[in-house]
């Protein structure tokens, strides 16, 4: 199968192959997002030596597994050496005898998985690209792992040896939807717009759980065998994300659960409160961590400070989890089909496109041909008091060109309708925003729909941009 999208991370691969100096190279990204799969055909599995790590071993095994890959690469047949230093000495031993013309790749992956407690591994990588790699000009040194906290404290953000010693690093970002398209065509499943927004409202872009997706089968067919079945892949996934990303995942999956439980919005200052953590350190270093790996997003609130920043579950995955699968209990035939008019799946199904249309800012910004134009990106909402209802707006786009547009967004079968009284509701929340962020800059009302909105009386009184869910793919 061959490279669907990833054209930065190729731009960037080959920039380090041309360079005339050896590169250390870190890769880090999302569960199941792809990272091996990248550096393995960009090299077409070519490489000077590759190791990976065991998920669950110990220090001895690490080692015992480290060594194994030298001897089958360089026909040797080394003892287990007695720490990482002699390791990793062994492996300079063997790369100075296989000096070439071109970039001599070394691919380490699952890194993380090789830091045992009380080993030392960090002392030994230090090592090796300290006192030799980085004195070479031919060395090409790729690190990968999923346990994106140890990526980025230990290596990326090291404060001892190894500061400042990452000389590029990839963070692996998830298929957009253009890019989904491509991946299901290359494997021959034909899918609809509406159906491929349907799968990854589930799934996001995660190129292992599209993967999963079954010709013949409808999107719905298709989240009911993997999420609801007994045996179906997804079913059982969440346990396993946070143990392979994260060394005390259960700070993690709290901060997710507790986002979830209460509204699916929250404040740091209403985490710390909910979660009891602790402020400081603590809720710093797990909102960054998850933020990194993509399983929440911070959204500003227009016209208020960073400090008062909404963060929201942005993995569609660990949404639909915490949704359905968590509570689904013993599989019975057809969970899912039957949930199609249930107020749940109306409800959830809104969410999750709204975050579809979060995900998709360049491709909005292009559809409405401000691809060029600076602009920051917000939620809003604005309680109600005394006779005044409060307002939400899904979606702010505050344009450097002195115009907001206010994106109203909904996911429907059909044309979405537009009633007298639906009318008089967007007004309301028009009037309330330009009252209470005193904005003077021009208020574009934008409808995002999935099939366009009705042609009626009302369909064009105060709209000023309507866009389909075509936007979403370009």
């Amino acid at each position: 199968m061959k490279l669907i999208g990833r054209i930065r991370e190729i731009q960037k691969l080959d920039k380090l192959i041309a360079s005339s100096q050896s590169e250390f190279l870190a890769v880090y990204g999302r569960r199941r997002v792809g990272k091996t799969f990248l550096i393995r055909s960009y090299f077409k599995n070519e490489f000077d030596f590759y190791a990976t790590g065991l998920a669950k071993g110990n220090t001895k095994q690490q080692l015992t597994n480290f060594t194994i890959f030298l001897n089958n690469y360089f026909s040797n047949n080394y003892a287990v050496p007695s720490n990482w230093l002699e390791a990793f000495n062994l492996l300079i031993k063997e790369l100075e005898k296989n000096k070439s013309a071109k970039k001599r790749v070394i691919f380490i992956d699952e890194m993380p998985w090789m830091d045992t407690k009380k080993s030392d591994f960090m002392m030994g990588l230090e090592f090796f690209w300290n006192a030799w790699a980085s004195a070479q000009n031919d060395v090409l040194l790729i690190v990968c792992g999923s346990a994106a906290s140890w990526m980025l404290n230990n290596l990326i953000k090291n404060t001892g040896g190894l500061y400042n010693r990452v000389t590029e690093r990839i963070k692996l970002e998830p298929f957009d939807l253009q890019e989904t398209k491509a991946y299901f065509s290359q494997k021959n499943i034909v899918l609809d717009h509406y159906q491929i927004i349907q799968l990854y409202m589930v799934m996001g872009g995660i190129p292992y759980y599209l993967d999963q997706v079954e010709a013949g089968n409808s999107a719905m067919q298709n989240i009911e065998d993997l999420c609801f079945k007994n045996d179906g892949k997804l079913r059982t996934e969440f346990s396993y994300i946070f143990s392979s990303l994260f060394r005390n995942a259960k700070k993690h999956e709290l901060v997710l659960k507790t986002i979830f439980e209460k509204g699916g919005a929250l404040t740091r200052d209403e985490l710390l409160k909910y979660t009891k953590m602790t402020t400081g350190g603590a809720i710093t270093k797990t909102l960054n961590e998850l933020e990194e790996c993509e399983f929440i997003a911070k959204l500003g609130k227009f016209g208020n400070k960073t400090a008062n920043s909404l963060y929201c579950i942005s993995d569609f995955y660990t949404l639909f989890y915490f949704r359905f699968i968590s509570s689904a209990g013993k599989y019975e035939p057809n969970i899912w089909l039957n949930k199609i008019d249930n107020p749940s799946f109306r409800a959830w199904s809104g969410l999750a496109f709204e975050q579809v249309c979060f995900t998709h800012i360049s491709q909005l910004k292009r559809a409405l041909n401000i691809g060029g134009v600076l602009s920051n990106t917000y939620s809003w909402h604005t309680k109600g008091y005394a006779e005044k209802k409060g307002s939400q707006i899904d979606l702010v786009i505050d344009r450097r060109d002195q115009v907001i547009n206010l994106f109203e967004i909904k996911f429907s079968i059909n044309e979405f309708v537009i009633t007298k009284e639906y009318d008089a509701k967007l007004r309301q929340k028009i009037e309330s925003f330009r009252e209470e962020t005193a904005t003077k800059k021009s208020i574009f009302l934008t409808m995002l729909t999935t099939f366009g909105v009705k042609p009626n009386e009302y369909s064009t009184s105060i709209i000023q941009n309507e866009l389909t869910m075509e936007a979403l793919f370009q």
